[in-house]
């Protein structure tokens, strides 16, 4: 058996973004807008992530799977800034 790789520390601080649970004795602290930044990237992937084409990582090239990204992320977006 091979042995499993150590994990290695981070050179910056860590620090909660996710909150703890209500019923933990001693909470530790999060930043509610590093969090709601978190939830708003997080969503943004899960609807990327509908597009086969980025989920399979179907192209061969970084240049092009990038590409894909940005045409769907624009597509995504427009909506939101198109008065209709």
């Amino acid at each position: 058996m091979m042995p499993m790789p150590s994990a290695r520390r981070s050179p910056l601080p860590v620090e909660a973004v996710i909150p703890a649970k209500a019923n933990r004795r001693t909470p530790a602290p999060h930043d509610r807008v590093k969090y709601r930044w978190r939830n708003v990237i997080e969503r943004l992937f899960n609807k990327l992530k509908n597009w086969r084409r980025i989920a399979t990582r179907y192209d061969k090239t970084k240049e092009s799977y990038l590409g894909f990204v940005a045409l769907a992320s624009i597509k995504l977006w427009i909506p939101f800034v198109h008065e209709t």
